[in-house]
């Protein structure tokens, strides 16, 4: 006897849709996002970070009102700079005011750089980085330190700081923000239209503990805004480490887990992706969500659920960051053209694809069965809007990233018999008409929680 799930999606493979969605093979590379990734130039981005520097320090408590100094003369470069870069993008300050709390040690005003480029859906993809910047010996110089310091002493967070001391900040994270500045112009010129909205937005506040970021994000949250990936770049330009390492071909990216995070199946679409336009650059998945015992502002959006990476550079020289020696001969502006592709790529072709399933009903329950014999595996999704078919993806339960695949037709239910789903892990993406192919999202239940247990006294 035939799968029931089975026969239905031989049935409907017979069908034209599903005839066109066998050719929907996943492409090598697309015509459009080889032009705009080959269009990124490390000469525009050196040219970029020259002006972003020459603003002396970008503290987020420093000075506003300099029309050539500080963070309010940065930002507002960034905005004119984005303004002209292409009419079809919608260029605004997200602000928040902050009161004095931890490292900000005064009420201040946030302002996070935006510029949104519409697409032909609300969904939304993130491009970030940070642009404020840190000189900590400097800034700090005058804080009185206690001998010895007691347990949990913040020097950032004592009065008497010079938040206006040279802070250049060309690796951290200038170089992330040029990238975002640079994407932002090329993907609105590139004059494809894609299926996402695509935000590019620099983050004030990172330095004093991610307040930009989270501020923003905890807003979105509020809101419920799809947000469907963020691309996170802080500190992404620099190819020699302290440790004297060199490394050019390659960059790290982190995210968090459970392995079966939808920030773990975006960090795995960009080493596919990225292989496929730039097979020389090598993408390093790190299963954490951050260096040890470090951040930046993916994990705002981390904290509220939605998906977030952060790129980082191979190797770190920690005896530039947050300090005035963070200057501009420490970027080597070809190795930061690599990561903007690799950015680029990644970001066209999912703001191409579909949206992703979704795998579970409307009260939270995997759509994941064992129909018809008990131990078969039966696989229900939603259907996703412009998808043309759908891909489905094992793996043994251990394994660390997918090891079957099938593209299954434009279905909405699939059978795989004879497969436990005590054994592996099942997921599902979408596929749309030209290929492009949305994340994976896998079939995950929650930890089963124990209840009180009562003992006879």
């Amino acid at each position: 006897m035939k799968h029931p799930l089975a026969l239905c999606v031989v049935l409907t493979l017979a069908s034209p849709a599903a005839a066109a969605a066998q050719g929907a093979l996943r492409p090598d590379a697309d015509p459009r996002i080889e032009t705009l990734v080959a269009s990124i130039s490390s000469e525009r981005l050196r040219q970029l970070l020259a002006t972003l520097v020459s603003f002396g320090t970008r503290s987020t408590l420093s000075d506003t009102s300099s029309p050539t100094r500080g963070i309010g003369a940065a930002r507002q470069w960034m905005l004119d700079e984005l303004r002209r870069s292409s009419p079809r993008l919608q260029v605004s300050v997200d602000t928040h005011r902050i009161a004095a709390q931890g490292r900000i040690t005064r009420e201040v005003e946030i302002r996070n750089v935006m510029a949104v480029l519409p697409g032909r859906s609300s969904r939304r993809i993130y491009v970030t980085a940070h642009y404020d910047s840190l000189n900590i010996p400097g800034q700090t110089g005058g804080v009185t330190r206690p001998v010895p310091p007691p347990a949990g002493f913040d020097a950032m967070a004592q009065p008497g700081q010079d938040y206006d001391v040279d802070a250049p900040g060309a690796n951290d994270d200038g170089s992330g923000t040029v990238l975002m500045m640079e994407l932002a112009r090329r993907f609105a010129e590139s004059g494809v239209e894609f299926d996402a909205t695509l935000v590019f937005i620099g983050w004030a506040g990172e330095e004093q503990g991610l307040i930009g970021s989270f501020a923003h994000a905890r807003r979105l949250a509020a809101g419920k805004v799809t947000v469907e990936a963020v691309f996170n770049n802080d500190i992404v330009g620099n190819v020699r480490g302290g440790g004297g390492a060199t490394d050019s071909g390659s960059v790290r990216v982190y995210s968090e887990g459970p392995e079966d995070s939808m920030s773990r199946s975006l960090a795995r679409y960009v080493q596919k992706v990225s292989a496929a336009y730039l097979p020389a650059h090598r993408i390093r998945l790190l299963a954490r969500q951050d260096r040890f015992g470090r951040g930046s502002d993916h994990q705002s959006f981390n904290d509220v659920g939605y998906p977030a990476i952060v790129f980082r550079e191979a190797n770190e020289n920690y005896g530039k960051q947050h300090s005035a020696n963070d200057t501009i001969d420490g970027v080597d502006f070809e190795y930061l053209a690599q990561n903007a592709r690799a950015n680029a790529a990644a970001v066209a072709s999912l703001a191409l694809a579909p949206p992703a399933p979704v795998v579970v009903s409307e009260r939270g329950q995997p759509l994941l069965g064992r129909e018809p014999s008990g131990y078969d595996a039966a696989l229900r999704w939603s259907a996703s809007p412009g998808a043309v078919a759908y891909r489905v993806y094992w793996r043994d339960a251990w394994a660390v990233d997918w090891q079957h695949q099938q593209l299954v037709g434009h279905v909405t239910q699939f059978g795989l018999p004879g497969l436990s789903i005590d054994n592996v892990v099942i997921g599902v993406s979408a596929v749309g008409a030209d290929g492009h192919e949305s994340l994976v999202r896998a079939y995950v239940t929650s930890p089963r929680r124990l209840p009180d247990l009562k003992l006879a006294p």
